[in-house]
């Protein structure tokens, strides 16, 4: 059977232009040119199997058509590599060039690379690298970025506002002050609510509403024409947010203390409580002050005598309600100097069982 010559392929759609004529390629290449004679490389088809060519180089490849499966990038800068035949596809005893060392069953050809079922070229594989390279230097720039943000957010002194937190917030209880108060009714001595009780004494304990921190205690007398009813309360306070100064316990104190002072100088206009007269008074706790008022209601007319003190955190109160005329009985009269005399020996008995 007569060998057929197999020729390389024709760039279709470009050639042959004007003035070639048809099978330029098929002739042999000028003396001068110092090329290889048009020889074939491998049996044409149907060529029977065990039959050798005449050996010879293999000759000149004419540039391919770019084909659909090599990527954008690379058809745009003309590197076209040569796409080898799927393994199965390929003529026998023709095998792509690899690169030595490389493992028979390898997916890498020498001068490209087989990614996602392309064959890439060593000019697309630069390519790829210089646009893997861009991509990590974005994405480092904002690693960067986003570290300098967060480091002017949280660091103070940075460039962003500084976090508002309350400077030197005291939310724990200093030495001296005191988290429990004694019981208010043991405060006292039996000869001091005798001396400025006589007579029949009722005594009460109401329940606490602050726990521990507070106490509270009455005593009462009810027989004509005496009336009397005197009230000790002792309460510790706590820390708290919502204090002047920073917070503590002891501004917790002074501000119950302040706001208490107020309310009797200067009553609400609402209120039905009259304008009290107070005085300072000295030598007792941190600060003390004492009020007198005088009560109007319904025909009854009571006095009032108050002694607050505060020792630390700790506010004592003492409240003596005297009837000096009342509308039904014969209550009275009363000494408004007594009652300020015996509110002030209760609260100095209370402050005293503080230390």
């Amino acid at each position: 059977m007569p060998e057929q010559e197999f020729l390389p392929p024709r760039r279709p759609g470009r050639f042959p232009g004007p003035g070639v004529p048809p099978g330029y390629q098929d002739e042999e290449p000028p003396p001068w040119a110092g090329l290889p004679s048009v020889v074939p490389s491998r049996p044409a088809p149907g060529y029977p199997m065990g039959s050798r060519q005449t050996a010879g180089p293999p000759p000149p490849r004419a540039r391919e058509q770019v084909p659909d499966w090599v990527g954008p990038d690379a058809a745009a800068e003309g590197d076209v590599p040569p796409r080898y035949p799927s393994p199965g596809s390929a003529p026998p005893g023709s095998t792509p060039p690899r690169e030595p060392g490389d493992p028979a069953s390898g997916g890498r050809v020498l001068g490209s690379r087989v990614l996602g079922g392309r064959v890439l070229g060593n000019r697309a594989l630069r390519k790829a690298a210089r646009r893997r390279r861009r991509w990590l230097i974005v994405i480092a720039g904002l690693v960067v970025v986003a570290g300098g943000v967060t480091a002017a957010i949280v660091v103070p002194g940075g460039p962003g506002p500084a976090p508002v937190i309350p400077d030197g917030l005291i939310t724990t209880f200093q030495p001296g002050e005191l988290q429990t108060v004694p019981d208010a009714c043991g405060t006292v001595p039996a000869a001091t609510v005798q001396h400025y009780l006589p007579g029949p004494v009722k005594q009460a304990s109401p329940l606490p509403i602050d726990g521990s921190a507070g106490s509270a205690c009455d005593w009462t007398i009810d027989r004509p024409p005496v009336y009397r009813l005197l009230e000790l309360n002792l309460l510790a306070y706590a820390p708290s947010g919502l204090a002047s100064g920073d917070g503590s316990a002891t501004y917790a104190a002074i501000d119950a203390y302040s706001q208490t002072l107020q309310t009797l100088q200067d009553p609400p206009s609402h209120s039905a409580e009259p304008k009290a007269t107070v005085s300072t008074l000295s030598g007792l706790g941190d600060e003390a002050f004492g009020a007198t008022q005088v009560f109007s209601r319904g025909g009854a007319v009571t006095d009032v005598a108050t002694v607050v003190v505060r020792y630390h955190n700790v506010v004592v109160s003492v409240t003596l309600n005297g009837l000096e005329h009342s509308n039904r009985g014969s209550y009275g009269p009363v000494s408004m100097s007594d009652l300020s005399s015996a509110a002030l020996a209760f609260a100095q008995a209370a402050e005293a069982a503080l230390h």
